[in-house]
């Protein structure tokens, strides 16, 4: 690992064992890209890169020597100036012009990683990463412009940032800000997009790219279950296990916008970062703006091992806290079980159940506060019911701790029913326009976290229950996107500052309350996936990563998701049937065997199926308990997409490759069919491996593969529906 500047060429080179990144000061003083590839050796002149050739009808900055940003890679392009691509920024200085000209400065190198001020961002100690930092200033406006690169010493990955400071005397208004831009040389690429909706989220989209542009967005006031921040760029031939593909990880959880441009040229552009509509931010002479941060990851070894850079890197460099690379404890939900009709009876029984079943941690959902028997009141007030609780959130916990379990309870403290105590006090504290109707979405709207005193006020409440109860886990919810995105605190000129505020906010209650709070396990939810984000996961280790809770749709949203982020942050349950979102009904053997492929828990009362299905649960929990490490931890391979047909299979392997476990799903009966073998990976090819019955070498499982026929996978039956199992792989 290393950062090299070369003085005379004044040229960056950022390498380590699998990656070079390079670039240099242009003849206008901005920064230029020249690669970004496997690692190469390094040398004092890239220069034989650049593109100087004489070409009709283009702009040069120096037609002595046919100097042309449009023809060249840039860093963190700007739009006016020579380059017509989609720009990085755009700064309106006090003219009212929009043109910059950032020239190289200084830079700094650093061991490890700075953290960016109010935002979430991966880390690394001193050893691990280093970092550039490359300081351009626009003399005219006197703004001043900070890149950020880190590069990983074990990871093919470089983090990528930026940082605005106004050191003119005038306010300068960033009306865009991007935190990457990457130049690349062609646009032989597919582009693969995790797409979706409600209860049906990171479904994977693939186009193949060319001159024009291809994006996805969120407007939504957060990243949003319709399109994941993270996409993938991937060569034609590129297979999960070979070719080359390259990876972009937004760790934000706010509005945000990646896109591809191709050039005539052929040439490929990608951006990605803050949603630029709806964005506007006052920089006064003194004042500083950072964006979020894009982790961009490169692999020539196919889309698996993609994968498992994100899966390591985020369990290991993001992550943080007790819950860091820790199992996650099985716990049951009364959400699919009681909804909001319960009374603590009602709950302590359900709880009395989950325990003789082995669930360690039990989940107290929507319905204890306020006013809350429905979606139409009670939000913001948080203090228990009384009629429901009679002893509080404290006597609930103290009776479910007693039992030998720990306790937890869900909150949604971002939103507020119009039916509140909160509500009546406050009008103002919501999100909504003046004069005009507000919309409303579950019968709710959104709090103002652009301002302080509401992130305080909800932060007392909240702190008051957590400091009084032995709480173990909180659920945060998330259940509407953001409509009438105006403050009443701010003014007009300020307004597109909002969208950006009000995720700040969110991130100071979150780390508020770990900070008081460090043993608690906080899992997000947003309607399920509509949070599903990296940002998220540096202050929450889990997620509820869809509402849906039918097995077999299931199986799609983990498999998309599985493509950027590890299985360990996947909360996954056992529900009942009919299955409440699809009427579905999905044997109990496939419900826990896609859900133990993630955060493991049951969303349903156990009291009510029957005892085969019971004695079934308590199978399923000692199964889980005995190989949690492994199915949260190890080394996941996807082997066959359920978006190909309709079946899918998938394989978790421990990092000494002693043991794995093979899950193969088949959704619908395969009449009259005979499908081929299902190769295996990441096994060792000298090994001997015990199969069921049989034993194999491990070359016969990679490069053969096994029949999907009963007699070989046990319990597995492709000519029945919902059939599935998970098959135990061990060294002889």
């Amino acid at each position: 690992m290393d950062i090299i500047w070369h003085e005379k060429t004044k040229q960056f080179h950022l390498c380590n064992d699998t990656i070079s990144y390079v670039m240099y000061v242009q003849p206008n003083g901005e920064l230029g890209h020249l690669y970004f590839g496997k690692c190469i050796h390094d040398r004092e002149d890239f220069g034989y890169l650049v593109n100087r050739v004489p070409l009709p009808v283009t702009a040069y900055y120096d037609t002595k020597d046919y100097f042309s940003i449009e023809l060249n890679g840039q860093e963190y392009p700007s739009f006016g100036a020579g380059d017509f691509g989609s720009p990085a920024f755009k700064i309106i200085d006090q003219t009212g012009s929009g043109i910059s000209n950032f020239t190289y400065l200084t830079h700094e190198i650093t061991s490890a990683k700075k953290q960016i001020p109010g935002l979430p961002a991966t880390y690394a100690a001193e050893d691990e990463a280093m970092t550039l930092e490359v300081e351009l200033v626009d003399e005219f406006t006197g703004m001043h412009l900070f890149l950020s690169y880190s590069i990983f010493r074990d990871f093919p990955v470089i983090t990528r940032s930026a940082r605005f400071e106004n050191r003119g005397k005038n306010e300068l208004i960033l009306d865009r800000a991007l935190s990457l831009c990457l130049d690349l040389t062609d646009a032989d690429y597919e582009w693969l997009q995790f797409s979706g909706a409600w209860a049906r989220e990171r479904h994977i989209k693939k186009r193949k790219l060319c001159e024009g542009i291809t994006a996805i967005e969120s407007r939504r006031g957060h990243s949003g279950a319709n399109q994941n921040p993270f996409v993938i760029l991937k060569r034609p031939d590129t297979t999960e296990e070979k070719g080359e593909a390259l990876g972009f990880s937004f760790v934000y959880s706010g509005n945000f916008f990646a896109e591809a441009q191709g050039d005539a040229n052929q040439k490929l552009r990608f951006i990605m970062g803050i949603h630029p509509d709806n964005f506007s931010w006052i920089i006064k002479s003194g004042e500083k703006f950072s964006t979020p941060e894009v982790v961009m990851a490169r692999t020539e070894n196919g889309l698996n091992d993609l994968s498992h850079t994100f899966h390591s890197l985020y369990n290991n460099h993001l992550v943080r806290g007790k819950w860091k690379n820790k199992e996650r404890p099985i716990l049951l939900n009364n959400w699919e079980a009681t909804y909001m009709d319960f009374d603590e009876d009602k709950i302590l029984q359900i709880a009395s159940k989950a325990k003789e079943a082995g669930v360690e941690l039990f989940v107290l959902d929507d319905g204890w506060f306020g006013t809350r028997n429905d979606d139409t009141r009670g939000l913001g007030d948080w203090f228990e019911n009384r009629e429901k609780l009679p002893d509080g959130i404290k006597g609930l916990a103290e009776k479910i701790t007693a039992m030998g379990m720990k306790f937890g309870f869900w909150i949604e403290p971002e939103m507020v029913n119009p039916d509140s105590e909160l509500y009546r006090i406050h009008p103002d504290w919501t999100l909504s326009v003046p004069g005009r109707k507000s919309t409303l979405c579950r019968n709710q709207m959104v709090l103002d976290y652009s301002r302080q005193e509401v992130v305080d006020h909800i932060h007392d409440m909240i702190y008051k229950i957590l400091n009084d109860a032995p709480v173990s886990y909180i659920k945060w919810d998330m259940n509407r996107s953001i409509t009438e995105c105006f403050s009443n605190s701010l003014t007009d000129k300020e307004q597109g500052m909002v969208y950006h505020k009000y995720i700040l906010g969110v991130y100071q209650l979150y780390e508020r309350l770990i900070n008081e709070f460090p043993d608690i396990l906080f899992e997000s939810c947003a309607s399920g996936g509509g949070r599903f984000d990296a940002g998220m996961f540096y202050f929450a280790p889990q997620a509820w990563c869809s509402d849906d809770t039918d097995a077999e749709e299931r199986v799609f949203v983990q498999y998309g998701t599985s493509y950027g982020y590890p299985i360990s942050f996947i909360g996954a349950h056992v529900s009942a049937v009919p299955n409440h979102q699809t009427r579905r009904t999905v044997p109990m053997a496939m419900r826990g065997n896609v859900a133990m492929f993630g955060a493991f828990g049951y969303e349903l009362d156990l009291n009510r199926i029957s005892e085969a299905e019971f004695e079934m649960v308590k199978d399923q929990i000692v199964f889980v308990k005995e190989h949690r490490k492994l199915l949260q931890y190890g080394v996941f391979y996807r082997l066959s997409s359920p978006f190909e047909s309709d079946q899918a299979s998938w394989m978790v392997v421990s990092d000494d490759k002693k043991k794995a476990l093979l899950a193969v799903y088949s959704m619908r009966a395969n009449v009259n069919r005979l499908r081929g073998p299902l190769k295996l990976s990441g096994l060792d090819s000298e090994k001997m491996y015990k199969v069921g019955d049989r034993n194999y070498y491990g070359d016969e499982l990679m490069n053969v593969g096994l029949p999907l026929r009963e007699d070989i996978i046990p319990g597995f039956n492709m000519a029945e529906d919902s059939s599935s199992a998970v098959v135990e792989i061990s060294e002889v």
